[in-house]
């Protein structure tokens, strides 16, 4: 049995798009007299569809296209498409997420997922009815063949896990003696600590059948949650045999037969800053891109926040489509402008200038003759930060481009920003991402030459809102912001001391603020966004 596995970027709701590149991976499958071809998980509609199933003439656009691919499948090929289909029981939730066995002229054969997982940026019960995986098998070619939809495979606990998410393994349910190969279809977002589990339930799942094991994971960005592709062949020996790449479209074809004959791939380490580098990358380009923009721009202060972000944007685009704005204001100095500057020039990007001191003025004038003056205070700051995102958003509107906020993880958890001010934004590419990381991310930047300016590195940050304003003014140091941060927010633990409980308290008063910010892109296990929803009105602050 020759089989191709398909690693491919499917658009959200572009169903006509997705066709397309399924029916081109089909015939490339074909070319090479390939038996099967594996696509992800929802590979024809895209990944995470939610609320968009509240829309039934969408879901039927998406059948249509399945038809059309039925019917243009070329003799002697199956191929296995990740699809909603409709539930075909009366009662229940009204689809299924389902993996759709397609051959020549024969009626599409369709095997529901089971494990509909409900936590973090998942919420898959809210309108999929579960299938049962043990019914959830085919004979081809002489072998029988388990189809599996991703979480179908990560009911095992895990070894970090005090319990197991899910009150049973349904795996475990299926006999190795009526299995000869697994197949997962997957949309797995990318976390940093995601590869390692990955490998632990493929190696549980191949161990407990005595099968190999064919896992087609999806690659490609979807709002704030990124797909790192990685699919991989397993022996029934549980050798790890091949892995596709990471961050790209992929295509492998291998022979079933040959596997024992293979030696077996060592599992190699990729430094977590490359591969977070790699997933913000690919997270611009196709927010940007899916999202229907071409271009991007950004206010750049001469701080470490922009720097990495325009260096970001120029990896994922073009630096004809990046645009860096600098907004110097009446506390801006003159060190900041020219290492931006230098910056733009190292990224070969335009850089405009827009000096907002006359703005800053002239608005307060306006507003203290109604409203009466008072000492210099937070009213000022948050003026200049408004000043410049009424600016740049004003540039959004003339170019049609897509503004990229600036934001950290550690910034965005105690809210030390401002609304409508340096929070403003379409997308937010590092607020996944604490301070000392985004450091890490501008020395990977510059691992083989000085892209951002050293000085912009070694420079202790500050908001320059006020005289001589330094980061450490307003928020405890850095050292302790991130660690109490990840602790607080990533592993959920207690505070303890007068900093921890001070940073939680910082957290929970600004989560008025993280509800109005821009989408972020998530790299690590608990992200602020889609996957966490902490209340604003509460008096939890312990």
């Amino acid at each position: 049995m020759q089989i191709a596995l398909a690693q491919i970027n499917s658009h959200l709701g572009d169903f006509s798009y997705n066709k397309n590149l399924i029916l081109k991976q089909i015939q490339k499958a074909d070319d090479q007299n390939c038996d099967l071809i594996v696509f992800p998980e929802a590979s024809l509609f895209g990944y995470h569809p939610v609320d968009l199933l509240e829309r039934s003439s969408v879901v039927d656009q998406q059948l249509k296209c399945l038809d059309e691919i039925a019917q243009k499948m070329p003799r002697g090929l199956v191929a296995l498409v990740g699809a909603i289909t409709r539930n075909p029981k009366p009662s229940g939730k009204p689809y299924q997420n389902s993996a759709v066995l397609i051959r020549y002229k024969k009626k599409n054969k369709i095997f529901p997922k089971q494990l509909l997982p409900a936590y973090d940026v998942f919420d898959e019960g809210r309108h999929i009815e579960p299938g049962q995986i043990v019914k959830n098998t085919f004979t081809f070619k002489g072998k029988r063949v388990l189809v599996t939809i991703c979480e179908d495979i990560w009911g095992w606990k895990q070894p970090e896990q005090e319990r197991s998410l899910y009150d049973s393994n349904p795996l475990k349910k299926v006999k190795s003696k009526d299995c000869d190969l697994v197949l997962n279809l997957s949309a797995s977002p990318f976390t940093s600590k995601k590869p390692k589990s990955r490998n632990f339930v493929c190696e549980k799942t191949v161990n407990h059948l005595k099968a190999p094991l064919v896992y087609a994971n999806m690659v490609g960005a979807q709002d704030e949650i990124v797909f790192d592709g990685g699919s991989m062949v397993w022996d029934k020996k549980g050798n790890l045999i091949h892995k596709c790449a990471h961050f790209e479209e992929d295509f492998y074809v291998f022979k079933l037969e040959d596997l024992h004959k293979k030696k077996p791939q060592r599992l190699k380490k990729t430094k977590s800053i490359e591969a977070i580098h790699s997933a913000l990358v690919l997270g611009i380009k196709d927010f940007v891109s899916k999202t229907g923009f071409r271009r991007v721009h950004l206010g750049l202060s001469g701080g470490i926040d922009s720097a990495v972000v325009l260096a970001l944007a120029v990896q994922a685009l073009k630096p004809k489509d990046v645009t860096a704005i600098a907004l110097p204001g009446p506390f801006s100095s003159d060190l900041s402008f020219s290492l931006a500057k230098a910056l733009a020039q190292n990224l070969e990007v335009q850089l405009h200038s827009i000096d907002i001191e006359s703005i800053y003025h002239e608005t307060l004038s306006q507003f203290e003759s109604v409203i009466g003056k008072q000492e210099f205070s937070l009213l000022n700051e948050s003026l200049q930060a408004r000043i410049r995102g009424v600016l740049l958003m004003a540039f959004s509107n003339r170019h049609q481009s897509l503004l990229l906020n600036t934001g950290n993880k550690s910034e965005m958890g105690t809210g030390y920003s401002t609304l409508y001010g340096d929070q403003v934004g379409g997308l937010c590419p590092i607020a996944d991402l604490v301070k000392v990381k985004v450091f890490q991310l501008a020395e990977y930047i510059n691992r083989n030459d000085e892209i951002i300016p050293k000085e912009i590195i070694t420079r202790p940050p500050s908001a320059e809102l006020r005289p001589n304003q330094k980061d450490s003014d307003s928020l405890p140091d850095y050292q302790d912001l991130d660690l109490w941060v990840e602790k607080l927010v990533e592993k959920k633990q207690q505070a303890k001391g007068v900093v921890p409980n001070k940073i939680l308290r910082m957290l929970m008063l600004s989560e008025f603020k993280r509800w109005q910010a821009p989408p972020i892109l998530k790299v690590t296990d608990h992200a602020f966004g889609r996957g966490r929803r902490l209340p604003i009105a509460h008096k939890a602050y312990y």
